[in-house]
């Protein structure tokens, strides 16, 4: 089984001006969890950290990637602090980032300035473009012309088309509509009216719900006139933006170098400030506390002493094991799947790892749910793809699963759904009873699914039995459901109910009594039974009404439980059955497809595989979370993080 690897407590101290050197060397290591350092007794300590002095630069460098683009190129700074400082002021970084951002910032200004010229233009353009063509009426007036009316109320904007029926209700009014284009449910007219009507014209415009549309004050001529000089400056506007980014992106370009060295060195140095806030300073020396792993005990302090500074190696107190960060320890087949742990918490250190069980059984349970030897090879060459590519957990879990699914999938003799593939195969080699033909045996995976459960419940309760004993907690251990005393009257019902289907005998009142009622007995005891092996007597918390009623509901609640994390494992066969039976269908779509069997056989197997392996992706999840970890996995812990430099994140 996985395991948590031990932490040490490791103690740096020197004087002040070596600080920024310390925790250089502590980036360095790469296994360092830095903690905040605790105060000690008799120590007028202070905190190290002040105001970041590269915040500055960070921030305009930010700004310049944001306006321009650019994206920085990150490589790892090995120099040391003073040779990073040194290479900052020797090239006047702060002063010419300074300068880059005043250019690329005006430079950017002047894009956007251009672009919302144009955007001006478009608007207006769209704004006059329901005055032509399609009209009821023409409009060949000179814009100019028409608001300048002295005598004029003018109006021009859209109603909804309901409103525009309405319009004859007006006719004897002073009112004039010139009703032009529609589009999307509105109407776009001018409305005139006598200035001495003014008042009265916007009451009944509002009342029609009528949208009041301005036209620019540099729109004019008539509809042809303006419409066509609009589109030339909108041309002429995009023209003229399109310089300016080029402009701003060959700029950008020429100062990438120069850019991505800043960044690198003062994302550095900016990074080993903020970690000032966990040292202490006192009387001209600092103090740093965090944990390291043992096995780089013998490594971690010697780069610290070539430089001068003292390292303390020590074990942890029973305070600091309780606050120590938790870095697993697991084999290479079962690391990726420490992905799915840390979803559910990070073990403790008192708490067991179980990256292990999650890794064979959720691998045995996937490839069972998805067993086929074509899609299984696909998935496991997908998973290949996104390992090399980028690296991810995921895509390592993929390799693994799809080595799962082609093993299961022999024993099926599935190949891309075609159940029958591997059957001469296995006729030549003179073996019987493969494949297994899960379409022909549904009683048999059902019966299987809940067995494959019962064994991993009991696996579970096992787990957390040893977890109780190493705990010294005992109720854990031995009373509660998940303790003895759970997996005695879990498998003696289990042998009572099922027993006679395998020809075994199990029952009678001495059976029922000792095996069945007095477990049940003991796990509604539990409490008191653990304060008294603990050596705090027989113990009730609280009313014995209450104390009945609580733990009647409970162990109630505990054969609901047995009887239902039982049967959620039908659902292992459930979509055995379910991915065969979709195959079938793919199957018999392919043969009605004629000469387009080949494409209907690859476009069922990719659906297929894209949506029966999300899926079971999903199902197995949830059985290990549900019905195994909620059994003897707590994850209470916090992950172990050692310092390091985060080039990706960016200082806004």
């Amino acid at each position: 089984m996985s395991s948590v690897e031990k932490m040490l407590i490791a103690e740096i101290t020197g004087d002040e001006p070596m600080l920024d050197l310390a925790l250089g060397l502590i980036s360095d290591s790469g296994c360092f969890h830095m903690e905040n350092a605790p105060v000690k007794q008799n120590m007028a300590s202070r905190s190290a950290k002040g105001d970041n002095p590269y915040i500055r630069q960070m921030k305009m460098l930010s700004e310049i990637a944001a306006l321009s683009g650019v994206k920085y190129g990150k490589t790892e700074v090995k120099e040391s602090a003073a040779q990073t400082s040194r290479w900052v002021t020797e090239n006047n970084a702060s002063e010419e980032i300074e300068k880059i951002h005043a250019e690329i910032s005006a430079m950017a200004d002047a894009v956007q300035s251009s672009e919302g010229e144009m955007a001006i233009h478009e608007a207006a353009l769209e704004q006059i473009s329901h005055l032509k063509g399609n009209a009821d009426q023409s409009f060949d007036v000179d814009f100019a012309e028409v608001f300048a009316c002295k005598n004029l109320k003018v109006r021009y904007g859209r109603f909804p088309l309901d409103s525009y029926e309405r319009l004859s209700y007006y006719e004897d009014k002073d009112i004039c509509f010139l009703t032009f284009g529609e589009d999307e449910g509105y109407k776009y007219c001018f409305v005139f009216a006598p200035v001495e009507e003014g008042d009265m014209l916007d009451e009944i415009l509002a009342g029609l719900y009528f949208e009041r549309i301005h036209i620019p004050e540099f729109v004019s001529g008539n509809i042809v006139e303006s419409a066509g000089q609009l589109e030339k400056d909108i041309a002429s506007d995009r023209e003229n933006t399109e310089k300016l980014r080029t402009k701003l992106a060959r700029y950008a370009e020429d100062k990438k170098d120069f850019l991505s060295q800043c960044y690198t060195r003062l994302k550095t140095m900016y990074d080993l400030y903020e970690l000032r806030q966990n040292a202490l300073l006192d009387s001209g020396s600092f103090y740093i506390m965090g944990f390291i792993p043992e096995s780089n005990k013998n490594s971690f302090a010697d780069p610290f002493t070539k430089a001068g500074l003292a390292v303390e190696i020590r074990e942890m107190t029973k305070k600091e094991e309780e606050d120590a960060p938790v870095k697993l320890k697991t084999s290479r087949f079962a690391e990726p799947f420490s992905m799915f742990v840390n979803l559910y918490g990070v073990p403790s250190h008192t708490d067991v790892n179980p990256t292990t069980i999650v890794a064979l059984t959720y691998t045995l349970l996937f490839g069972i749910m998805f067993g086929d030897l074509g899609q299984g090879f696909v998935l496991m060459l997908l998973g290949f793809f996104l390992h090399h590519k980028n690296g991810k957990p995921l895509g390592r879990i993929m390799e693994r699963l799809g080595v799962s699914s082609m093993i299961f999938g022999t024993l099926y003799g599935s190949v891309f759904g075609v159940e029958d593939a591997l059957d001469p195969v296995y006729e030549r080699l003179g073996i019987s009873f493969l494949p297994f033909k899960t379409i022909e045996n549904i009683n048999t995976v059902l019966y299987a699914a809940i067995g494959i459960g019962v064994v991993l419940i009991i696996i579970s309760i096992i787990v957390n039995m040893i977890q109780g004993i190493r705990e010294r907690d005992w109720a854990r251990a031995l009373f509660t459901n998940n303790g003895l005393a759970g997996l005695v009257f879990y498998v003696s019902l289990l042998l009572m109910l099922i027993g006679p289907m395998a020809g075994i005998k199990a029952g009678g009142a001495v059976y029922v009594i000792c095996l069945i009622v007095l477990p049940l007995l003991v796990m509604f005891m539990h409490e008191p039974l653990g304060e008294l092996l603990s050596g705090n007597g027989f113990k009730i918390h609280g009313s014995l009404g209450d104390f009945i009623a609580t733990n009647f509901f409970e162990c109630f609640e505990y054969l609901l439980g047995y009887a239902t994390n039982t049967l959620s494992f039908v659902r292992v066969g459930g979509f055995v059955l379910s991915h065969a039976g979709m195959m079938s269908v793919v199957l018999a779509l392919a043969q009605m497809a004629g000469k387009g069997s080949v494409i209907v056989m690859i476009l069922g197997n990719i659906f297929v595989m894209g949506l029966e392996g999300l899926l079971s992706g999903i199902q197995v999840l949830r059985l290990e979370f549900y019905e195994m970890f909620s059994r003897y996995y707590t994850g209470g812990g916090k992950s172990f993080e050692p310092v390091r430099i985060d080039l990706d994140e960016m200082i806004e």
